[in-house]
């Protein structure tokens, strides 16, 4: 009796829990060092090597704020174009959490068969900085890996 399939199972496990950890890792400390992040990703390449993905914002609204969600779309469109490079990948942006009344960092990991793993880390900001609530399990639906 073979046990690849399993083996192969728990590889692709391993490798979206790399990914995911890493983007949250990584915003985690942008947070810390500068603030705030904008939308990134992370790619886990056919040889392993996680690498990151960034985009560059359009100009400010009026308000001087940049369109988020306009440079999470552009991520995940580049992550789409270069799949075929990849294991896995994940992306990680700020979000707000109405349930927690706080923001959080919410991340969302593909691996190339299809699986997906996704997790928030609710933070709140404090006088010295920002404290971190435990990482939740999140939903989330395949972007990458789909026509």
């Amino acid at each position: 009796m073979s046990h690849e399939p399993q083996a192969a199972g728990n590889a692709a496990e391993q490798e979206l829990r790399d990914t995911l950890g890493t983007a949250i890792g990584t915003a985690q400390e942008h947070l810390l060092q500068n603030g705030g992040f904008l939308p990134f990703g992370i790619t886990m390449s056919t040889d392993g090597e996680l690498r990151i993905v960034l985009v560059t914002p359009d100009e400010p609204d009026e308000d001087g704020h940049l369109d988020a969600e306009q440079m999470l779309a552009d991520v995940q469109e580049l992550l789409k174009q270069g799949r075929n490079d990849y294991r896995a990948v994940a992306v990680a942006y700020d979000a707000s959490l109405p349930e927690h009344g706080c923001d959080g960092i919410t991340g969302a990991a593909e691996h190339r068969d299809g699986t997906v793993l996704a997790a928030i880390v609710p933070y709140h900001v404090t006088d010295d900085g920002f404290t971190f609530e435990p990482m939740e399990p999140d939903t989330h639906e395949p972007s990458v890996w789909v026509d």
